[in-house]
């Protein structure tokens, strides 16, 4: 089933608000969300729905989120945490074990490197999302962390979404990150 980008974040806010009051309490009004997809322009269709739940997540523990404002940091955490796991779900429904790993892989190593204040967090979502479930991404990932290089995952999205689009999703990126 193919969502349009509407009921995509309608999907995303409605769910979160069914598993908590809290959830709900925290999406912010209509007019003040920011409805723009980010990394799931790059990729499959089919995982645009997991992709942003994740990367809403992800927006909760490092940046400003799209659809939420918590009253607290704890509160964004959770939520972030709850985004999370609920966007492998999607993904694990939408595709394969593999995507899954991809995604579970980009977490941990998007939690280093805002850890170790190393740069490369938007080359590895780039990449992720364009090339998820395909089996591509562990050279890239280790160039990552091991030399502190995103450079050959920003070229692996790049030759596979192209320039134009990744340009666009590095930009929205960066200004949403704290």
């Amino acid at each position: 089933m193919e969502l349009s980008t509407a009921d995509l974040w309608d999907t995303i806010a409605y769910e979160a608000g069914r598993e908590s009051d809290l959830w709900s309490a925290a999406l912010r009004p209509r007019d003040e969300q920011n409805r723009e997809p980010v990394f799931s322009a790059l990729g499959e269709q089919r995982y645009a729905l997991g992709i942003e739940t994740i990367y809403e997540g992800y927006l909760l523990h490092y940046g400003t989120s799209r659809l939420f404002a918590p009253e607290d940091g704890d509160a964004a955490l959770l939520l972030g945490d709850y985004l999370y796991a609920h966007g492998l779900v999607r993904i694990e429904q939408a595709g394969s074990v593999e995507a899954v790993n991809d995604l579970a892989e980009l977490i941990a190593i998007c939690a280093y490197l805002r850890a170790e204040d190393v740069p490369g967090d938007g080359a590895a979502w780039a990449a992720t999302a364009a090339t998820l479930g395909r089996g591509a991404l562990d050279e890239g990932r280790s160039s990552l962390r091991l030399d502190n290089d995103p450079s050959p995952l920003e070229r692996l999205a790049r030759a596979t979404a192209g320039d134009a689009h990744v340009d666009a999703a590095l930009a929205a990126h960066r200004v949403r990150l704290r």
